[in-house]
């Protein structure tokens, strides 16, 4: 069957069969592959997106559930060359290591910083928590998502 998405902006129509996950069709078919795959069980948060503005978990959407939909990957973070603050705010505060999991948290805390523009510690920590880091610990992670809060209001005022 033939559906059409947007992501990132561009539209696109793509082929799929009737079970093909978004996550495979992201990854394989528009070669989007900032979308991490971790647990394919929607455990771990790897694979967070956005579809019209709601965090979804991409491994446990089929294709056809997103038909019409407006998606946004970690690849539509930045403007060009220009850093989304929470990309430069996990940049400054070294909030990855293996960057497994950096997609996916990226993606929750946009929207998260959309609802909530100025967090507390423990909202942030609240926020994240459906999306899993098995390297860093997660004090850069919340210190980068606070930082990009204030570079973010600083941005609107």
């Amino acid at each position: 069957m033939t559906i059409q998405l947007k992501v990132n902006g561009n539209a696109h129509t793509v082929s799929v069969e009737p079970r093909m996950l978004l996550s495979d069709v992201l990854r394989d078919e528009l070669r989007l592959t900032g979308t991490h795959v971790g647990c394919e069980h929607g455990i771990c948060g790897a694979c967070t997106i956005l579809m019209d503005g709601r965090p979804v978990r991409s491994c446990l959407q089929l294709a056809v559930q997103a038909a019409g939909s407006e998606l946004c990957t970690v690849e539509g973070l930045a403007d060009g060359s220009e850093l989304h603050p929470i990309q430069t705010a996990f940049w400054e505060h070294h909030a990855l290591q293996c960057g497994f999991c950096t997609p996916g948290i990226l993606m929750t805390a946009v929207h998260f910083l959309k609802e909530h523009p100025h967090p507390t510690r423990e909202e942030i920590r609240e926020a994240i928590s459906g999306n899993l880091c098995r390297c860093t610990g997660y004090q850069n992670i919340v210190d980068a998502i606070e930082a990009a809060a204030t570079m973010i209001d600083k941005d609107v005022s």
